[in-house]
């Protein structure tokens, strides 16, 4: 199979990490099926990235944090007759800042049913088919949260850890299918993650990157890209990818 002929199925591909893996991808002449719960703006992206480099991309609206958004998709690629090589289950969030003891229930729900049953439920729609074909590639975005813990990320934590375990978990139950699972985990990403987990709050999520060079999208998309692109016979289990200025998930240094 030549690369050009290859297809990327990318969630939450309308922004930040998502979106910069869908122009990658579109830039390396992989065509596309982009998913994410904003139609217009997926649709908008999708038409710029067929217009620009000349791939075919497929844009769709769905939650993933819904089953059906699953079935629906599995549809699609039938009704189209489209192959699936690389899924980047890249959907996910954080939402508040709160220690425990103060934190908002509805928060945690929608950190878990995003972050852990949304990956699941893509995963399960589509590992079928490429263990059918024996071929094919998951990459989890996971992060240093997944690795580590820090005061107040206590629920976004632990569905970071779940995602580092299910990708362990993943890869042992499809490598006898010859499918490769890697996780990407990385550190402080400007995107619009802090502007979420603040609710909005603009002056805070600018504060988290102050005084650093943070991690950008593109950075990221490039280790996916990276790990997407070795021989059938390698492959990448973990790439943890960080700031430089982030030793750790708890220390950033900061220009003063």
């Amino acid at each position: 199979m030549t690369q050009q002929s290859k297809t990327a199925l990318i969630t939450g591909a309308s922004s930040g990490i998502g979106e910069a893996c869908a122009r990658r991808f579109a830039r390396g002449g992989w065509n596309l099926i982009l998913l994410a719960r904003r139609e217009e703006r997926i649709k908008k992206l999708a038409a710029a990235l067929t217009k620009e480099y000349q791939v075919t991309v497929h844009g769709l609206s769905a939650d993933v944090r819904q089953q059906k958004a699953a079935g629906m998709l599995v549809e699609y690629l039938s009704r189209h007759q489209l192959e699936v090589d690389l899924l980047v289950n890249n959907a996910g969030l954080a939402v508040g800042l709160e220690p425990i003891h103060e934190g908002f229930v509805d928060d945690w729900e929608r950190m878990i049913d995003t972050n852990i049953k949304g990956l699941l439920y893509i995963t399960r729609a589509i590992s079928p088919l490429m263990v059918g074909r024996k071929s094919g590639h998951i990459i989890n975005i996971g992060s240093v949260a997944g690795k580590e813990n820090y005061p107040a990320g206590n629920v976004y934590s632990a569905t970071k850890f779940a995602v580092d375990g299910l990708t362990k978990g993943i890869r042992i139950d499809l490598a006898p299918h010859g499918v490769k699972v890697t996780q990407v985990a990385p550190g402080a990403v400007e995107t619009e993650f802090s502007l979420v987990r603040f609710k909005d709050d603009d002056q805070r999520a600018d504060l988290v990157y102050k005084g650093f060079t943070p991690l950008s999208g593109n950075d990221v998309a490039e280790a996916v890209w990276f790990a997407a692109n070795l021989p059938p016979h390698v492959n990448v289990n973990d790439l943890l990818l960080m700031p430089t200025a982030q030793p750790c998930a708890t220390i950033i240094h900061r220009n003063t």
